[in-house]
């Protein structure tokens, strides 16, 4: 017998061989043919950002929102011979923003480390092979 779960914001649903062996009857919603961001990609037909795109994965949105829009913006209209080179400012403010956010935006060294530390944890108590003498 299936049945369903709430647990959290999460739905859980336990089916039974027999569930599995019947043809689906669920019905796919078609797409909004309408919808101007739908398959646009990072940039839209017309030059601008598209910044509901999910490649950049909500950066746009969270709390340094403003200071991405702005240091992309920067430099994905930058002209210079060396493209962004005038947006320094730009993204040294993003920057500043993100690290007064550690919990939403960790830096790659922290990353590193933490799994640095969980692969040394891993392996504490594990006998190492010796060299190899010559």
């Amino acid at each position: 017998m299936s049945y369903c779960k709430q647990q959290g914001k999460d739905k859980i649903i336990f089916v039974t061989k027999e569930d599995h062996e019947t043809p689906s009857s669920a019905e796919l919603i078609a797409e909004d043919p309408n919808d101007p961001y739908e398959d646009q990609g990072l940039i839209l037909p017309n030059g601008e950002v598209n910044w509901n795109c999910p490649c950049l994965g909500g950066m746009a949105s969270g709390p340094c929102g403003e200071q991405f829009k702005s240091a992309f913006s920067c430099f994905h209209y930058s002209e210079e011979e060396v493209k962004g080179s005038e947006c320094i400012e730009q993204f040294r403010t993003m920057q500043e923003c993100m690290q007064r956010y550690p919990e939403l935006y960790p830096q790659e060294e922290e990353e590193e480390d933490k799994q640095s530390n969980n692969n040394a944890n891993t392996a504490e108590g594990e006998e190492q092979p010796s060299p190899a003498s010559s």
